[in-house]
């Protein structure tokens, strides 16, 4: 069964990682989609759907700027009859310097691209979207904006704004037919966190990575796209306003020693 046939997708950060796998799970399932990157690699993530035989047009745009953000959901209307999912998922780490070091400049570049980006997102795909009287609209957010520990002040200071902007989004649209929801991944193995599995690998540590989740393990990008998958299809028509975390299971505790055998006593 394809989840989204005949449907009119827009996801960003289409280049790499989560964007990139989202997109071609998005087409694989039947969508036509419009994959946006500042980047020229965004052509591949388009190529790859269309030799597979599906519908995607590559766009270079920038998803902080809001004439960018207006002119992708635009390009699917036109290209592709309509918009039904937009999934705003590009974003910036920023790496995490000393607290006292921190300057507005850094915290400015951070918050345009992952929360002002995600707002204009929001914006323009409703203004499609609420005419239309149904679509779903997908950001990223990250554990990083649920509680402290997974990232620098800035980034997940815009991530919680994240969070934030899909639930007072969900309730400004309310009675529209478009839902707004969040997915907070974890730790997962993107060109963001490469530094991370870089220098854990030169260390021989990368066996630990992801150890302080249930799993014990990291993720794939596949594995977000598939949750977002889920939040753009009928099968969560009923799901609006919500930060879904997949990070196997590392939000769902408070810093412990796990037992060393597994099992709980």
């Amino acid at each position: 069964m394809k989840r989204l046939e005949g449907k009119s997708a827009v996801v960003t950060g289409a280049a790499s990682g989560i964007g990139r796998a989202s997109s071609l799970l998005f087409a694989q399932h039947g969508a036509s989609v419009v994959c946006v990157d500042r980047s020229p690699e965004v052509e591949a993530t388009a190529a790859a759907i269309r030799n597979a035989g599906g519908r995607a047009i590559a766009l270079m745009k920038d998803a902080s700027d809001e004439h960018d953000v207006a002119e992708m959901m635009q390009t699917a209307v036109k290209q592709h009859g309509g918009l039904d999912v937009c999934y705003a998922n590009a974003g910036i780490g920023g790496g995490a310097p000393v607290y006292d070091e921190l300057t507005a400049d850094d915290w400015m570049a951070i918050l345009k691209v992952n929360l002002i980006g995600a707002f204009l997102a929001v914006k323009h795909a409703a203004r499609v979207m609420i005419p239309q009287r149904r679509g779903s609209i997908i950001c990223t957010a990250s554990v990083a904006g649920l509680r402290s520990g997974a990232g620098g002040p800035p980034y997940s200071a815009s991530k919680a704004g994240v969070i934030s902007l899909v639930q007072t989004s969900a309730n400004t649209f309310s009675g529209s037919g478009v839902r707004v929801n969040a997915i907070c991944p974890g730790l997962i193995e993107t060109g963001m966190t490469k530094p991370i599995f870089d220098r854990a690998r030169a260390r021989g540590t990368d066996h630990k990575i992801g150890q302080l989740n249930p799993l014990r393990r990291y993720g794939v990008p596949e594995e977000i796209a598939y949750a977002a998958l889920f939040l753009a299809s009928d099968e969560a028509s009923y799901v609006n306003g919500q930060a879904l975390p997949v990070d196997g299971g590392l939000s769902s505790s408070l810093p412990v020693v796990p037992p060393k055998s597994g099992r709980p006593g």
